[in-house]
């Protein structure tokens, strides 16, 4: 009773928690107290107020007593009508069970017993019904929670998502039902004309005609459509409720029989053992995707995992025996491995190993699941240490651990990790980067910032500042080290002007990725004389595109011819060490239209001799090195050619 307020406005119900005295307390829910212990003269309720009613035997003491109102309460408990208990009398009601009082509800139904339909209906008699009695509970039970009583779920535990993927199931599982009787029934066909009789008798004497006649076609494809179309659906719910009908249903098409014959060939959705492994493997996953992504109540994860646990699997299905064993997030292994305290996967556990093995499916989760929550470290570490039945899967998860790390802030790490195989793998993630992924790295890296979104791809809006940037000296020894282990980078002239570009531009990125680029010095005439590398690169890259190759030739060789003189007087400025190099550059290639234009430059100082008076220079030696098969036949004549007249010189 609050301060204040008079005891005369308070009404007050003894509960008692002693459930096994039934004889005294008519239930497990009301105490009863005589009414001769009660006062109810008004006009001494002042004096009354002071007295006690003492029960020596319990020890129990009242010091004030109200007839108090009469709340809503189980037939069983009513205090109004006598209740006769028996175990599942549904035939009849008993006794005076049928009588009720305003208040009384029913057990089974959960309603005013007046509103029960079934409360005297033969066969059913709610009236009977009580909580002592487990016929009565588990009738209560299904009532109240429908085709969810199947998954061992608590009334309580029921919510609305769970409730409404019951009624999905529900009117699922009538719909299958005829299906299946319908496929159970097959088709007959009929095929008098398939007759081997060496003589065609007349149909139904000879064996073989009768049996053809007879042939019946189970086809599961009616079966197969309907549960494709309930799995869609259960795709687009939310997830308690997928989760319900998606069992539901493994359940059902696992309890399904094949009355088809082995020799008959039918396809892959007509044929009950092609069909079902396949409806099985798409609800599967989908499962087990939700115990990773979605934050089911911890006894709800066990009593999903339990119910599939509890399917009976035929033999073609024995596979799906263990996939939905995923462990659950507070895992002690996997939680170790998260918070880096297991860097290995791997511990002992009543004395025999145990690793952190996960299929490719859930492992995917996992990924989706922290990528989403940016917990980028946690990510390294669990793809570092999980193992897998498909190393190929696996493998192109672990390709992004540099990205996460990026992600995370640590780019120096990152940049060795390129170049790091995991797990004794045969190669590193360097040999699969693509021009694309090598470009946003070396930016990462160069300014210490990070796309925005979960990808390579979504790079339209960068966080910057992330982390410290990796220093420049380590930057193009791990550039250059990538575009050698990879040759499709390594073959990009591209990649290889992202770098220069990377290197010649400010440090500070722009917030939509964009880099500003410094304003560098001219660069002295003698590196711009014999910059021969930067020409090499260059025909390099033209070597993967013969069409852009053979027009440079041709734009190259027509320079030569339209500016000979200006080409001789630059040679004697330059001298015979240019014009070697020069020689030697095209030379050096193996392909015969970059050859002949060292050929061409070779006719050109032939043919003005008299303005080369250095060609006696030439470094006849080196020309010599150049022999077949290296050099196209034509080519080889020509060099040869050359190097005759320089002797003579």
């Amino acid at each position: 009773m609050g301060p204040g307020k008079e005891a005369s406005e308070e009404s007050v119900i003894l509960i008692s928690d002693d459930e096994t005295d039934a004889e005294t307390t008519l239930g497990n829910s009301v105490v009863v107290i005589d009414s001769s212990d009660i006062q109810e003269d008004k006009s001494d309720l002042e004096e009354k107020k002071s007295e006690e009613i003492v029960d020596e035997e319990s020890g129990l003491v009242v010091t004030f007593c109200k007839k108090g109102m009469v709340m809503p309460h189980a037939r069983y408990d009513c205090m109004t009508h006598p209740f006769e208990r028996t175990e599942n009398e549904t035939c009849i009601p008993v006794k005076q069970n049928s009588d009720m009082c305003g208040q009384c509800y029913c057990y089974v139904c959960d309603k005013l017993a007046s509103k029960c339909q079934y409360w005297t209906t033969s066969s059913s008699c709610h009236c009977n019904a009580h909580n002592k009695s487990k016929f009565w509970k588990d009738q209560r039970n299904f009532t109240l929670t429908g085709v969810l009583v199947i998954f061992n779920l608590e009334p309580a535990e029921i919510d609305a998502d769970l409730r409404h993927g019951g009624e999905l199931l529900f009117k699922f599982l009538r719909e299958l039902s005829i299906q299946y009787n319908n496929y159970l029934s097959g088709e007959i066909v009929l095929s008098l004309q398939d007759c081997v009789c060496p003589s065609k008798q007349t149909p139904g004497q000879c064996s073989v005609c009768s049996r053809l006649q007879n042939e019946i076609i189970y086809r599961y494809s009616d079966v197969f459509n309907l549960v494709t179309s309930f799995i869609n659906k259960a795709e687009k719910e939310k997830p308690k409720t997928a989760a319900i009908m998606l069992l539901g249903a493994a359940r059902e098409i696992a309890l399904h029989k094949d009355p088809a014959q082995p020799w008959q060939n039918l396809g892959p959705s007509e044929s009950l053992k092609l069909a079902v492994p396949f409806l099985m493997s798409r609800i599967t996953k989908n499962l087990q995707r939700m115990l990773v992504l979605s934050d089911f109540p911890k006894q709800l994860y066990e009593k999903f995992i339990g119910f599939f646990q509890t399917i009976p699997l035929p033999p073609y299905c024995f596979k799906f025996t263990n996939c939905l064993n995923v462990p659950s997030w507070d895992h002690r292994l996997l939680t170790t491995v998260l918070k880096g305290q297991n860097i290995t996967g791997e511990q002992k556990k009543n004395g025999k190993k145990e690793f952190l093995w996960e299929v490719l499916n859930v492992i995917k989760a996992r990924t989706e699941k922290m990528e989403s929550m940016g917990r980028y470290k946690e990510l390294v570490r669990y793809l570092k240490a999980v193992k897998c039945n498909e190393g190929v899967g696996l493998r192109d998860l672990r390709d992004k651990i540099p990205f996460y790390l990026c992600k995370s802030g640590d780019f120096t790490n990152a940049a060795y990790s390129l170049l790091l195989p995991i797990n004794n793998l045969a190669c590193c993630t360097a040999c699969r980067l693509a021009p694309v992924e090598f470009e946003c790295y070396l930016k990462m890296f160069w300014t210490g910032s990070v796309p925005s979104g979960k990808d390579f791809q979504d790079s339209n809006e960068w966080i910057l500042n992330v982390g410290s940037p990796v220093k420049c000296c380590t930057l193009i020894k791990q550039a250059l080290r990538v575009l050698y282990n990879n040759q499709s980078l390594y073959r990009n002239s591209r990649c290889w002007s992202t770098l220069i570009t990377i290197l010649g531009s400010s440090p500070i990125l722009e917030q939509n990725g964009l880099l500003t680029t410094l304003t560098l010095r001219e660069p002295p005439s003698s590196f711009r004389q014999k910059n021969f590398w930067a020409l090499k690169l260059f025909l390099e890259g033209l070597l993967y595109r013969m069409p852009v190759l053979h027009d440079v030739v041709s734009m190259i060789a027509r320079d030569l011819n339209y500016q000979k003189n200006t080409v001789l007087k630059l040679w004697q400025t330059l001298g015979p060490d240019y014009v070697g190099e020069l020689l030697c550059l095209f030379l050096s290639f193996r392909n015969s239209q970059l050859q002949s234009v060292g050929i061409f430059l070779s006719h050109v100082v032939i043919e003005n001799l008299n303005q080369c008076p250095w060609a006696k220079s030439l470094d006849i030696f080196r020309l010599k090195a150049f022999k077949r098969p290296h050099l196209e036949t034509a080519n080889h004549l020509q060099l040869n050619k050359f190097v005759s007249i320089l002797e003579n010189l």
